[in-house]
């Protein structure tokens, strides 16, 4: 099943090829009174799933002056279990309310028997997986009358049962169910470090035509019990000069692009946020005039 004629991808406020930052109530109101030069911005669905309070005020008043895009980190997409209903309505209500230029989920898993998990879990690479996952998103885009986008993970365990690569997983997904994709470039970095192989090669081969956005985001470093070194995804630092490197390359496939300076914890002074999406920004702008996004 692909997209129907009833799905599109057109919204009242399409997000610009240029860096934005994921929305976080520290920052609220100093966007508010300077109304800085950022693209746009991006917020979790689920901090805006209640009905009233302070988040919808600021984001109400944000959304004014910027566009935005909706990221979810709850559907579970890669679950073995049936969506669950009241999410995916309360996801649906979120975009009807602010009229996201981009809709975008992870694709994890990360609930068991109704229990939410506090992580975004792998899920191996086989067709059984690849049937799951499609039936799921097309769930979503019929729910939502929209096309989403799927980001790619970061893994720190690879399944023996899998018969794809991540590529070609993400690949089929999207002919199966006319779905965008989301291009982690950290997640990409992590698991290459993670998994032995080169993030270069992954860029390189990842189907760049159908790519809607782009993220950046910082990780923390450690070992395991044999030294060796393991990346975590963990947002909580500024961008690695390394993944900055391997955005360049990126960006340089993809044409200019949305891309998203992600940092969720250890936040940082506006400031500090708004000098990342600057240097996302000089990246863009290096870019071929007439690049566009696929």
């Amino acid at each position: 099943m692909t997209l129907s004629d009833a799905i599109t991808t057109a919204v009242a406020s399409p997000i610009p090829a240029r860096a934005g930052v994921g929305l976080k109530a520290d920052h609220y109101l100093e966007i508010v009174e300077t109304q800085p030069a950022i693209g746009w911005f991006e917020v979790h669905a689920e901090n805006y799933m209640g009905a009233g309070g302070a988040p919808h005020r600021y984001l109400g008043k944000i959304r004014e002056t910027y566009p935005l895009s909706v990221h979810g980190v709850g559907l579970s997409i890669g679950s073995d279990s049936p969506l669950d209903q009241i999410h995916l309505a309360r996801l649906k209500a979120v975009c009807e309310r602010y009229e996201p230029g981009l809709i975008s989920e992870h694709l994890a898993w990360s609930t068991h028997e109704g229990t939410y998990l506090n992580d975004l879990l792998p899920v191996p690479y086989t067709k059984e997986t690849l049937a799951r996952v499609c039936e799921h998103i097309d769930e979503v885009q019929t729910a939502l009358g929209r096309r989403i986008l799927l980001e790619n993970p970061s893994t720190y365990v690879r399944f023996e049962s899998s018969d794809m690569d991540e590529v070609a997983f993400l690949s089929a997904i999207v002919g199966h169910t006319g779905c965008g994709l989301l291009l982690d470039v950290n997640n990409v970095y992590v698991s290459g470090t993670n998994h032995g192989y080169t993030p270069e090669s992954y860029i390189d081969a990842f189907p760049v035509e159908h790519v809607g956005e782009i993220h950046l985001g910082g990780h923390d470093e450690d070992s395991d019990e044999t030294d060796a070194r393991i990346l975590i995804d963990a947002h909580a630092s500024a961008v690695a000069d390394d993944v900055w490197a391997l955005y360049a390359r990126a960006i340089a496939r993809t044409g200019v692009m949305p891309t998203l300076i992600e940092w969720d914890s250890h936040i940082p002074e506006w400031s500090e946020l708004f000098a990342e999406a600057e240097r996302a920004d000089e990246v863009i702008a290096k870019q071929p005039s007439d690049a566009s996004a696929a």
